[in-house]
């Protein structure tokens, strides 16, 4: 088993991989490096993807809990390598069966975010473990047992903390504060565990064997069952009764997660599979590529290349107009008709690509209509939203018979809710916070992102794969929100436009914009962030009237967006690579069987 332990150092393991004529290794990229070592504990025990996707989504539960777990869910791209089959296991938390339009307007205005947000109102019914579960028994080759063993010995005996879950500690909003049980954990004695110190959660340790010993029925039923549906009761004091959560046992014993087929699209020759609905990633993406390939974006003769200002500008664009369609059209299409067809259909995103001019700034773009390009319809109109949190989690891995795993997993925002389960040990989503806070819709046809019996809110999430003359070449995806989106489409341009290796397209400082309205944010000024969006092109930017960057003449590049993790395959030769992300503590392990 080789490992490399940061990002940093994989460039080392890069060039080691592609010496190899044909490597049967497996990899796994993921952003912890104990969570990488379940991974790959399951892959040198002869499991396979699926197999080590399960252990890792477990141990992340563990040692970045602020993030991911079994208080939340996911979304679960599969790729089989026998059948050249892609799969998507779609894990996402439903609104509770009591969940109305009105949920967070009960008296017509919104609830306050900030205590909304905290309160069991906003807790989902979790997902996580029954989508591992249906994973496993039908393309896994372990019992869920084994794959929650690495998690348990990692709860039970502890790990270092690092400085990324250090950070998010101290700044936490409050959320480790509010509630005793998450106080306890992670503020023992009010004083927040700072990077080095020694973690060990014992509730936590004991819940996972509870589930390793009865199954996913441990959790969604029973006493388990019972300490969910009464931590997610309380309420903020200031919201009272409005605040509490409406979930209850017959809620999470009817939780089961869906298999669904994968969203495909084309981009300059290249074949992409993503996340349909309830996720908005893979459509959103997909316009917004399908928009961006009538521009030379890779042809610097031409004025474009990478982080060139006619490059970044028509990315900005094409982002704001895609986040346009997504506010209004896309929602959970078992609930409302999402027109996919529509939104991707070469003449409408003709039309939306002719608002795109190189050399000016368009005023705040609209949502336009795709249904005449569909075969359905909405009457959706746009709801109150709030931003989503820069926090999720994401991995990649390959095993060595080809079969591909990209998963990204949720609590929502950093810390979830911040309510733990008491003497359970894990923390509970706040999921339902992605709906319109607002109902969106008429009376006759309900709103896209309007709260629903069973329906699951709206996604960014974003896992990719991507392929070219039907091989399979690379897995990634990423956190944060809806910046997920936007750093994944980075990630794609700078591998098929700018022909950047995996480990520089991910290295590479990333631009996002989330909203019509077109305020920009993106990365530099790090030395791993290579080539830097110069202080000439923001200049440029800023003269076409893009807001979001600052004075003339500053670097207003100083955010950090996402973190990529990524598995690949060099489809001539077979040869497997993985590349992560110094933005987390990102880790590749190449498992030799």
């Amino acid at each position: 088993m080789s490992v490399c332990h940061c990002a940093r150092a994989f460039v080392l393991c890069l060039f080691s991989a592609s010496a190899l004529a044909a490597s049967p290794d497996g990899v796994v990229a993921v952003s912890h490096p104990a969570a990488a070592a379940a991974g790959a504990r399951m892959l040198a025990q002869g499991g396979n993807a699926i197999d080590a996707a399960a252990a890792v989504q477990f141990a992340l539960n563990v040692v970045e809990p602020q993030s991911s777990g079994i208080g939340g869910g996911g979304f679960m791209l599969v790729y089989l390598a026998k059948t050249g089959k892609t799969v998507v296991v779609d894990s996402r938390e439903r609104a509770p069966a009591n969940a109305r339009a009105d949920l967070f307007a009960p008296d017509g205005l919104p609830l306050p975010f900030a205590q909304a947000s905290t309160s069991g109102i906003a807790i989902g019914v979790p997902g996580t473990l029954r989508g591992v579960d249906l994973a496993l028994r039908r393309w896994g080759t372990k019992p869920l047992s084994a794959t929650l063993a690495p998690a348990i010995e990692l709860a039970g005996h502890g790990f270092r903390v690092n400085r990324f879950l250090a950070e998010d500690i101290v700044n936490d909003g409050g959320r480790t504060q509010l509630q005793p049980e998450t106080a306890a954990i992670f503020r023992p004695g009010g004083v927040p565990l700072a990077e080095g110190d020694w973690l060990v959660q014992a509730d936590l340790a004991r819940t996972l064997k509870r589930i390793a010993a009865g199954g996913p029925d441990a959790f969604y039923r029973g006493p388990l069952a019972r300490a969910i549906v009464q931590a997610q009761q309380r309420t903020r004091s200031e919201l009272g009764e409005a605040g509490r959560g409406q979930m209850t046992l017959a809620d999470l014993a009817r939780y089961r997660p869906t298999v669904r087929e994968p969203l495909i699209g084309h981009y300059r020759g290249w074949t992409l599979a993503g996340m349909p609905p309830p996720s908005s990633g893979g459509l959103t993406i997909l316009q917004m590529l399908g928009m961006l390939e009538r521009f030379p974006l890779g042809d610097p003769a031409q004025g474009y290349g990478f982080g060139s200002p006619k490059t970044l500008h028509l990315m900005i664009e094409a982002m704001r107009l895609a986040f346009a369609d997504r506010a209004v059209w896309i929602g959970d299409d078992d609930f409302v008709p999402v027109p996919r067809k529509g939104l991707l259909n070469p003449a409408y995103l003709a039309t939306r690509a002719a608002l795109i001019q190189p050399e000016r700034r368009m005023e705040t773009p609209l949502a336009s209509d795709p249904t005449p390009w569909d075969t359905v319809g909405s009457s959706s109109k746009p709801g109150l939203t709030r931003a989503e949190s820069p926090h999720t989690t994401h991995f990649s891995i390959v095993d060595r018979w080809g079969n591909v795993v990209s998963y990204t997993s949720t609590i929502e925002a950093t810390w979830g809710s911040g309510i733990t389960v008491p003497g359970y040990g894990f923390l509970l989503n706040n999921e339902l916070t992605d709906f319109n806070f607002l109902p969106a819709a008429d009376t006759a046809r309900g709103g896209a992102n309007d709260p629903a019996p069973g329906k699951r809110p709206r996604s960014s999430m974003a896992p990719m794969l991507l392929f070219k003359d039907g091989r399979f070449v690379a897995a990634y995806g990423s956190p944060g929100g809806a910046t997920i989106i936007n750093s994944v489409l980075n990630v794609t341009l700078n591998l098929i436009d700018h022909g950047m290796t995996m480990q520089q397209a991910i290295a590479a400082p990333r631009l996002s914009v989330t909203h019509a309205a077109g305020k920009v944010s993106c990365e530099g000024g790090k030395d791993h962030m290579r080539p830097e969006i110069s202080i000439a092109s923001q200049d440029a930017l800023r003269k076409l009237g893009h807001a979001g960057l600052g004075a003339l003449g500053a670097n207003g590049c100083n955010d950090t967006i996402g973190s990529v993790q990524a598995v690949a395959t060099e489809p001539a030769s077979g040869a497997r690579s993985g590349a992560a992300d110094v933005r987390r503590e990102g880790t590749v392990i190449r498992v030799n069987p």
